[in-house]
């Protein structure tokens, strides 16, 4: 007797663990498609985050505020990377590591706070976004130095204190 209710006791516990083991995987199964489904930003979002960074940057670099200068090129290498995270299957994706060169430059001018270097590098990183559009064909998408900042609630030029 004891040997069926051990056996029987068995059998329940090999039975439940299968349709638990189920109910796992149906539950696996339906977290990883809302992962698939959660919200990614599109290019052209990931572009005018650069964009709104670009200008930020040179207003920052032209006052001579290398502070915020480093922090607005931080920005746009961040959003770099998120482009080659989150929209990695395009064309586009591959081509953004032609910029990496000149923010190196920008990062070197800010470092040394050398105005000239700096609109040297900014108009170098002007003319690179504009190859690159053009070489994945959005030409029209032409980027310039803009001529005022990009909000009227920034400070760019850096107040002593």
């Amino acid at each position: 007797m004891k040997k069926l209710i051990f056996l029987i006791t068995t059998l329940f516990l090999f039975s439940s663990c299968g349709k638990q083991e189920e109910r796992l995987k149906a539950r696996i199964d339906s977290l990883e498609q809302k992962i698939v489904n959660n919200y990614k930003p599109g290019f052209g979002e990931f572009m005018s985050n650069i964009q709104v960074h670009h200008a930020k940057l040179w207003f920052a670099g032209l006052n001579q505020n290398w502070e915020l200068a480093d922090f607005e090129v931080q920005e746009i290498k961040e959003t770099l990377e998120a482009i080659k995270k989150h929209q990695q299957e395009r064309k586009e994706s591959q081509m953004v590591v032609m910029i990496n060169p000149v923010l190196d430059s920008i990062d070197m001018s800010i470092k040394k706070k050398d105005v000239k270097l700096f609109t040297a590098g900014f108009n170098s990183l002007t003319n690179t976004c504009n190859n690159c559009h053009r070489l994945v064909n959005y030409g029209f998408n032409d980027v310039k130095i803009p001529d005022s900042p990009p909000f009227s609630n920034q400070i760019f030029k850096k107040e002593n204190k």
